[in-house]
């Protein structure tokens, strides 16, 4: 299904903000889902369906999200669906809430996802699993996530010429936007000499050039659009795509949690890596192209990985991203404003919540609500995001 025909409404966002409170991740996802069923207008039993996007942390209620969340904020009978897809589980919650309404199963779905996340790297699940590529790179390399951030800075480094001085400009970007988002846990604005001065954490990336990992929570209230109607919202914000794309053999660059590549000895490479996969199939279904996007959310693991979106998401080609960022054109009153909710180098890493945070930005930017931060005339918003193992996350919006 494309274009139109696969619209469903936005009735209601809300967010826990995001930090280290030292609460539970059921705290900041039963805060976030109340606070979009009051922006929908809804009261909890008017809800037909809740999907849960999983966290690991939380131990067994974290693995079944979606009933944890229903059982906190009160049984009353409806659907229930858990999914984890890592960083990519918040896409993959909206993608199945758009296929029950579609399929006529619900006619609302309350998407919800939260996290408390560990100070300091994540570290892989417990247990010795010696056949899980995730075990196997923390414990035989050793190779926390800022380790493959700073792989992909350096291989932008390589092959693009970029510099550490690029880099620190998209979290001086991203800090600008975020001290203006009263959801963000850092809200302070930052030089590009403060993040030169910051300490070296994965050569090249200073510690201000990569995300923290923090608590929060976000949720979604998901119509079909004769249920908007029926409520007298006749403009809704609405998704029009969600693209949820595996990555396609074989893959030549390195990427979390493989520790080598795949040989193109019999098989040549694809013709766009995985991540402009990921865009072009959100673009195909919703209809457009990059050139109708009024901003993007993206997902800013590192200041380099930003980089490599504005390419992937086809806002420039291939080499050109710095060029694109020191014309401010993906700043704030920029062309098409990248992050402007402040991205994970404001927000930090909150894993399940993330990609349904990134909606809920495109909804208060096209509903115009998005205060010293908004997009003028904010019509068409994507997301960009991706999940260890090949889980692929974009999301249009439009209005």
């Amino acid at each position: 299904m494309s274009g139109a025909a696969g619209d469903i409404a936005v009735l209601g966002a809300g967010m826990h903000p995001w930090g280290k409170e030292g609460r539970g991740f059921l705290h900041y996802g039963r805060v976030a889902a109340r606070a979009a069923l009051a922006d929908a207008g809804l009261d909890w039993r008017d809800i037909g369906s809740v999907v849960g996007a999983c966290t690991v942390r939380g131990g067994y209620p974290g693995y079944v999200a979606g009933a944890s969340f229903a059982r906190a904020l009160g049984w009353q009978g409806a659907r229930v669906a858990s999914v984890y897809a890592a960083c990519a589980s918040g896409a993959q919650a909206i993608a199945t809430a758009r296929a029950q309404i579609l399929a006529g199963l619900a006619d609302t779905v309350l998407v919800v996802g939260a996290d408390a996340a560990p100070k300091g790297f994540f570290a892989p699940a417990g247990g010795d699993r010696p056949d899980d590529p995730d075990w196997l790179r923390f414990r035989l390399l050793g190779a926390v996530n800022p380790v493959y951030f700073g792989l992909f800075a350096r291989r932008r480094m390589a092959v693009h010429g970029e510099t550490p001085e690029d880099f620190a400009l998209v979290k001086v970007k991203n800090a600008a936007a975020g001290a203006l988002n009263p959801y963000a846990r850092y809200r302070t604005a930052v030089t590009a000499e403060e993040v030169a001065a910051s300490p070296v954490v994965a050569d090249p990336l200073r510690l201000l050039d990569i995300c923290a990992t923090s608590d929060g929570g976000a949720a979604l209230v998901l119509s079909g659009l004769d249920f908007a109607r029926s409520r007298g919202v006749t403009d809704p914000v609405r998704i029009r795509a969600v693209s949820t794309v595996t990555p396609v053999y074989p893959r030549t660059v390195l990427d979390l949690p493989d520790i080598a590549t795949d040989s193109a000895a019999a098989v040549p490479p694809p013709a766009e890596s995985f991540r402009a996969s990921i865009a072009r199939a959100a673009y195909e279904e919703a209809g457009i192209g990059p050139g109708d996007l009024s901003l993007a959310e993206v997902y800013d693991l590192s200041t380099a990985l930003e980089l490599e979106w504005y390419e992937d998401l086809g806002l420039c080609a291939a080499g050109e991203a710095t060029k694109l960022l020191r014309e401010g054109a993906t700043a704030l009153g920029g062309r098409v404003p990248v992050n402007p909710s402040g991205g994970l180098a404001s927000f930090g890493e909150a894993v399940p919540a993330q990609a349904i945070a990134q909606v809920c930005e495109l909804t208060r930017q096209l509903r115009g609500e998005a205060g010293a931060r908004q997009v003028p005339g904010a019509r068409v918003g994507v997301t960009a995001n991706q999940g260890l193992f090949g889980h692929g996350s974009a999301v249009v919006a439009v209005r």
